[in-house]
């Protein structure tokens, strides 16, 4: 299939699953995971009608964005170092992965730098996965608290990346936990629109049970590009 065959077929099941679960299908986005993949399957995608990507190696992606149409947008996924930060503010039309103060600071004073506000998400390890990056979900909300002040930075809701597991229920349950804890930070007023927060869960192999448990932004790189190129 090609880059465009599979994005119809991800639209359609997004689509689908929406309606199914009674959501509307244009609540959601689709994020295409393009790290390590060429420009040229990028600008497959746009031409098929995608503009939103995601980039999990900041230098990779300057070197993308020297190159795209600059109707693509760029959110970053990956953990983000604060001496990259002032590439990152440069770059991207979303942070996801922001899970500690030092590196929200130091992005807000690029930002103030460059007179640009940022939207972000708070990235919780709601798995408690020592290979995952992010806040522990019960300092999700301290962390937010600590945000509120940083007036460049706008956190509209919470990002995760849940232990692989072939267990359909055991996601699923992760899912679940992610988006209580997003109604119940909402309730406290700490995001930018406390009625409509974003909720980024969910990849290739499990895009349609984030669907259904909420989520706002799915993740989707191999079903859309194929196996990508990890050699540097």
């Amino acid at each position: 299939m090609t880059i465009p065959d599979r994005l119809n077929s991800i639209r359609e099941s997004i689509t689908e699953t929406a309606i199914d679960c009674g959501r509307d299908p244009s609540a959601i986005k689709l994020v295409a995971v393009s790290k390590r993949h060429s420009i040229a399957s990028i600008g497959e995608a746009i031409k098929a009608g995608q503009h939103l990507f995601g980039e999990n190696y900041i230098q990779e992606a300057a070197e993308k964005r020297k190159q795209i149409d600059s109707s693509a947008e760029f959110h970053f996924i990956g953990h983000v170092q604060t001496n990259k930060a002032k590439l990152a503010a440069e770059l991207f039309t979303m942070i996801e992965t922001v899970d500690r103060y030092k590196l929200a600071k130091v992005l807000n004073t690029q930002l103030e730098k460059l007179e640009r506000n940022l939207n972000i998400l708070i990235q919780v390890n709601i798995g408690r996965d020592e290979k995952k990056s992010g806040v522990e979900p019960e300092k999700a909300k301290e962390l937010l608290e600590q945000i509120k002040p940083l007036s460049r930075l706008r956190p509209l809701g919470l990002m995760t990346i849940p232990p692989f597991t072939k267990n359909t229920e055991e996601v699923r349950n992760y899912f679940k936990k992610l988006y209580c804890l997003g109604k119940d930070l909402a309730k406290q007023k700490l995001f930018v629109d406390n009625m409509n927060i974003e909720l980024s869960m969910g990849m290739s192999h499990d895009f349609k049970i984030a669907i259904e448990e909420g989520a706002t932004i799915i993740r989707v790189g191999t079903a859309i590009f194929g196996a990508r190129n990890d050699k540097t």
